[in-house]
């Protein structure tokens, strides 16, 4: 099951293969995104050490991230390094399958739920998604987001975005980040208490994303945490400029004494 529809791929393409059959001059891989295509691994590109035999690095059977070097679209061949895929590449190719294959297994339950094959589901809602998003996975990280916001404009009909939304937020984890500081708010005047209260008030209810958790609380006075927690820094820093903006202002307003130190990371 695969949204894949290119039939070869790309010279400097990183691909996930499984070594079919090993021999003395090289060894033939399955490609597993390309339709189980078998492409050739020269025994000269399997390491950059010298080896005997494609045995030393690879067993029948073993998957790993290999490189194109060549393709010959006429003939269908493609030959493959593992020697040229460098250790970042291999992790981040290896991520990128990873959540290819969560994914599919994703698609693979809601085709269930929805009484389809998985491949319809893929061919229909999952085609959809990845025209949109341009990645399956990333897609459906914005649904575990958004809910059925981020499937606004698909076409899809009520059944479909429910068990979507319902799959996606189930199976995929959506990591947050947070950043935080103290701020110490002082008063002199009389009704003290109240002002600091009423600032710590208006920090709490300062208009924000929906997404963009705040919380504030006392440490000890004169001191208060400010916390918060979204799915990106950016967002967080840009909420945080418009807190220590309204600090700013009631600090005009009602004499007070403030000072605001960041947490470090």
């Amino acid at each position: 099951m695969s949204l894949e529809e290119k039939e070869l791929p790309e010279r400097g393409e990183l691909v996930i293969g499984t070594v079919r059959e090993i021999f003395e001059h090289g060894a033939y891989i399955t490609l597993d995104e390309y339709g189980d295509l078998i492409a050739y691994l020269p025994r000269t590109e399997a390491s950059t050490k010298w080896v005997r035999s494609i045995r030393e690095v690879l067993k029948e059977g073993q998957k790993a991230v290999f490189k194109v070097i060549r393709v010959n679209r006429f003939k269908k061949h493609v030959d493959i390094s593992l020697k040229r895929v460098s250790e970042s590449e291999r992790r981040r190719k290896l991520l990128e399958w990873k959540k290819l294959q969560k994914s599919l297994k994703i698609m693979e339950i809601i085709a269930s739920r929805l009484g389809r094959s998985p491949h319809e589901a893929l061919a229909t809602i999952g085609r959809k998604l990845v025209n949109k998003y341009g990645n399956l996975y990333v897609a459906l990280e914005e649904v575990a987001r958004k809910g059925k916001d981020a499937v606004e404009g698909l076409d899809l009909s009520e059944e479909e975005e429910a068990v979507l939304e319902e799959e996606a937020k189930r199976h995929i984890e959506i990591k947050k980040v947070k950043i935080s500081g103290t701020l110490y708010l002082l008063s002199i005047k009389g009704d003290g208490v109240k002002v600091v209260k009423d600032t710590l008030l208006a920090i709490r209810n300062i208009k924000k994303p929906e997404e963009v958790t705040i919380r504030v609380y006392t440490i000890g006075a004169p001191r208060y945490k400010i916390e918060l927690i979204g799915l990106n820094y950016k967002d967080l820093e840009k909420m945080l400029s418009q807190i220590l903006r309204l600090v700013k202002e009631k600090t005009k307003q009602l004499n007070l004494r403030t000072r605001f130190v960041r947490d470090r990371k």
